[in-house]
């Protein structure tokens, strides 16, 4: 599948774990390559579903695509009551989120970049996420145990959190690990 892309060097600009293992579920042959040192700012007006998207295209300009390479960069979030949340600076930080999502339904918004020499394109995909209520008692064990600290809303759906704290999902589960990859099939096989 994806024949389409095999002229292409396809390079993945994201150190997550979670958006290597979804890319390789597509079956692609791609590189990693973290771009670092870059401020993801925003404009304060911009809204907070937006996010994403802006942020994905700022790392994907902070990329000099060359030659025959495709980039795929990509930002998750998670907005509760239209508060943007991020990942967590430390575990206190990552306990205060967890008791912010528990018992409340929350929306999950990754926004990805394509780019080739010839362009790039944008989109961002919205998951809803319900959680039960949690205990202080559950959280700490996943925040000691699971260290959640690289994660949007600190959490991985993936995780023992999503076992047993996840009660549903409107929209995509890959888009809540990270890269909404139904959506990125789809634009690659139009490319």
């Amino acid at each position: 599948m994806l024949d389409n892309l095999k002229k292409y060097d396809i390079v993945l600009a994201s150190g997550s774990p979670r958006r290597r293992e979804l890319l390789e579920g597509l079956g692609l042959s791609f590189r990693v390559e973290v771009i670092k040192g870059i401020k993801e700012c925003y404009p304060p007006t911009l809204p907070v579903d937006e996010v994403p998207e802006y942020l994905s295209r700022l790392k994907s300009h902070a990329y000099n695509v060359t030659g025959n390479e495709l980039l795929i960069t990509a930002d998750t979030v998670v907005v509760l009551g239209g508060e943007l949340i991020g990942k967590p600076h430390g575990e206190q930080e990552a306990r205060e989120m967890l008791h912010k999502l528990s018992g409340n339904t929350h929306t999950v918004v990754t926004g990805v970049t394509i780019a080739t020499v010839h362009g790039s394109a944008s989109f961002s995909c919205k998951s809803q996420v319900e959680f039960a209520v949690l205990t202080d008692e559950e959280i700490d064990y996943y925040v000691d145990r699971y260290q959640p600290l690289d994660k949007a809303g600190s959490y991985g759906i993936q995780d023992w959190i999503g076992y047993m704290g996840i009660k549903g999902i409107n929209g995509s589960f890959y888009n809540v690990m990270g890269l909404p990859v139904q959506r990125l099939y789809s634009v690659l096989k139009s490319m």
